[in-house]
């Protein structure tokens, strides 16, 4: 076959069809945007200002910022038990821009209560857990008992006499109490309250007796002897609590309710930004200055990968899920 010979206008042409091609290639193997982030990065709170998620989200907001010199601006969209939040984030683009924050309250709120028309799991890309922070099971001082032991023993006498606190119903400290009643076979009336201060405030005066609460929220009662903690309600012992047992320790083996927040991506973001984003976040909150904010609030930073933070968020749904079907508790 005789050598073509192009003309230097068909030449032209045929360097711009190869180099169109190329490009096009390239980006059906790149990420959506190779450049990320080229913009302000939106990371949603569900809930108003100054609350545990907002907290997380300017926290991790803040060292993304100053990492990739990128704006990180919080939106606040309360509302719903969190789910207005979930839900604009669920519809946003999926290009990693626009983030989420949710804890373990909001999963099982939105799984158990709102019962959301759609799966966590497939809605959402895990992209890291933040934290992980063990409530505190207190008592009001007039209760006999003085440990986990000598609770279940005086719950058992005393079948109708019993009452607890709660945040609300579906919230973590009404579950966590619920999951405490079925390993021990106890019975104890629950009291929702709208928050978990209106709950606290009427521990403090004697209108309820037990209450699952943050360490940061029931230290200052602890000092000061208007309460009693029995034990801490994670696994292991919490280092801002050293002297206090896990409710597993002091007599319910395998018990074990813990509190986090995490960050997710509309399902879909590219893989590599989410890889990106929780490799930044682990770096981010394990620096001395947020590891000493969050132990101000009795918190420690737990991060780890997104494969692994979506087997927790599994976890968690069927863990309550499982608990709400055997006990046939109402939500």
């Amino acid at each position: 076959m005789p050598p073509l010979h192009l003309r230097p206008a068909g030449l032209a042409f045929l360097i711009a069809l190869t180099a169109a091609a190329s490009t096009a290639t390239c980006r059906a193997q790149a990420p959506a945007d190779t450049a990320y982030p080229a913009r302000p990065i939106r990371i949603l709170v569900g809930f108003q200002p100054s609350g545990g998620s907002d907290i997380m989200a300017r926290a991790a907001g803040q060292k993304l910022a100053e990492r990739w010199n990128t704006p990180v601006v919080t939106d606040n969209r309360p509302g719903a038990g969190g789910t207005i939040a979930m839900e604009i984030a669920r519809k946003a683009a999926a290009d990693g821009y626009t983030l989420l924050v949710i804890s373990g309250s909001l999963v099982t709120n939105a799984t158990l209560v709102t019962r959301t028309p759609y799966d966590l799991r497939a809605a959402f890309s895990p992209i890291t857990q933040l934290t992980t922070q063990p409530y505190v099971l207190l008592a009001h001082p007039a209760l006999p008992a003085k440990t986990v032991r000598e609770l279940v023993a005086y719950a058992k006498a005393n079948s109708d006499k019993l009452n607890y606190a709660s945040s609300g119903t579906g919230s973590s400290a009404h579950l966590g109490m619920e999951l405490f009643k079925s390993m021990t076979q106890t019975k104890m009336e629950h009291i929702p309250y709208k928050g978990s201060g209106p709950a606290l405030i009427d521990l403090l005066g004697g209108q309820v007796q037990l209450l699952l609460a943050s360490a940061i929220s029931s230290g200052p009662h602890l000092n000061s002897g208007k309460l009693r903690a029995l034990g801490v309600t994670s696994g292991k012992r919490s280092p801002n609590l050293p002297q206090l047992p896990t409710i597993a320790e002091a007599g319910v083996a395998g018990y074990d309710v813990t509190g986090w927040y995490g960050l997710v991506a509309p399902a879909g973001t590219p893989t590599v930004i989410i890889k990106s984003l929780s490799v930044e976040l682990g770096r981010a909150m394990h620096s001395t200055d947020v590891r000493e904010k969050l132990a101000a609030d009795g918190t420690e930073p737990l991060t780890g990968t997104p494969e692994e933070f979506r087997l927790t968020i599994t976890k968690e749904i069927d863990k309550w899920t499982q608990l709400v079907k055997t006990t046939g508790l109402k939500l």
